[in-house]
């Protein structure tokens, strides 16, 4: 905090240093004026200048032309010097107040600057760096989370694009075989039931892609609302172990947990389930047939340590930095067979960050570690 104070100070110096002098030049000015008009104005000459203007102007005798600078100028000399100080000080203030001000319109215009997009930076006097530095600072933020939500948007577009066009085969297929069951009168139930199994197989996979359509949906149009309970996680992942069973036989994967016994952690249950079942789910898709899964439960510092092991390619270092953004999906391709929306391992960070945890991903030499740290309490 002193460090952030020190900074502060530091940047705006030069604009205290800038204000401080035009202050003392304003009043050094406004001494100096005061000054003269009172011993060279009207301690001076100024009582004959005027005898003099009144008489050879209007005619008037010295005696009258003295008279009446008496009665008009003389009576009254502290009201006129009172109201002569004051018109001096008004004009000194603003002729300042004029230079200050051209402060707030360069700030204004650099605020200006902020919404529009493009890469120029915002320029403003040198004593007002420090604003000048923030400006940008947020200029920058502002133009990369434009850019990022263009990016993220392109890649949604693109996606349901995807998903749209891979709906048509399986659709087809099922449309077509079941048009054969329909139309073939005398067939065999051999055949019957080939085409069926094939409609079946189908039918599913359009249920996987309209899935990723709600998936898609769901994580635009719904808040993050966490109910915390107290459960035991270690009976939550074996549970999940257990129901991925099914897709680990499909690709001869043995899945190893490592967890203490009667793991109590207070957290939302349904959602952290889902933060480990999009985990393991990533593990399965990415992991080299006939390998091993690893899971392992830690506890230090007061945090609670899952991390997720599989082997299969190294995740590049470039890929590896953008894999826990929306719609980002290593596979590319067009096709969704493997991998879902991209949305499996963003929507995972933001419950994890919403416990006060942390996500992380590391990946080298064919061994990829996703590790999740969450409070204890």
């Amino acid at each position: 905090m002193k460090n952030e104070k020190e900074i502060r100070n530091n940047d705006f110096h030069q604009f205290r240093t800038r204000i401080f002098v035009r202050i003392a030049v304003m009043m050094l000015c406004a001494v100096v004026g005061v000054y003269l008009l009172y011993n060279y104005v009207l301690r001076g000459n100024f009582a004959n200048w005027v005898v003099d203007f009144l008489h050879h102007n209007f005619y008037i005798s010295y005696e009258n032309a003295n008279r009446i600078y008496r009665y008009l100028l003389r009576n009254h000399i502290e009201l006129i010097f009172a109201i002569a100080v004051t018109v001096l000080f008004l004009v000194i203030f603003r002729i300042y107040l004029n230079r200050f001000t051209e402060y707030f319109l360069e700030i204004n215009s650099g605020m200006d600057a902020l919404l529009q997009e493009d890469t120029k930076d915002i320029s403003l006097s040198l004593e007002l760096m420090g604003i000048e530095k923030k400006m940008n600072i947020i200029k920058h933020t502002l133009e990369k989370q434009r850019m990022d939500m263009r990016l993220t948007e392109q890649r949604k577009n693109d996606l349901v694009m995807y998903l749209a066009h891979d709906l048509k085969t399986p659709l087809a297929s099922v449309i077509g075989y079941l048009n054969l069951l329909r139309d073939e009168e005398e067939i065999s139930g051999e055949l019957r039931t080939k085409y069926l199994s094939i409609s079946l197989d189908k039918a599913e996979r359009l249920e996987v892609l309209i899935n990723e359509f709600f998936e898609i949906a769901r994580f635009n149009y719904t808040d993050l609302v966490l109910q915390y309970g107290r459960i035991d996680l270690t009976r939550l992942l074996e549970q999940l172990v257990y129901e991925f069973k099914p897709m680990l036989k499909e690709k001869n994967l043995q899945c190893h947990l490592d967890a203490p016994h009667d793991l109590m952690q207070q957290c939302d249950a349904d959602k952290m389930q889902r933060v480990f079942d999009n985990l393991l789910r990533n593990a399965v898709l990415y992991s080299y047939e006939g390998s091993t899964i690893e899971i392992a439960v830690t506890m230090q510092d007061d945090n609670v340590t899952v991390s997720f092991t599989n082997q299969g390619n190294t995740i590049p270092k470039e890929k590896l930095g953008r894999i826990f953004e929306q719609f980002y999906r290593l596979d590319a391709a067009r096709s969704t067979a493997t991998g879902g929306a991209g949305l499996g391992l963003a929507i995972a960070k933001e419950i994890v960050e919403a416990h006060g945890g942390s996500i992380t991903a590391k990946s080298e030499d064919e061994r990829s570690v996703f590790t999740v740290r969450i409070p204890m309490q």
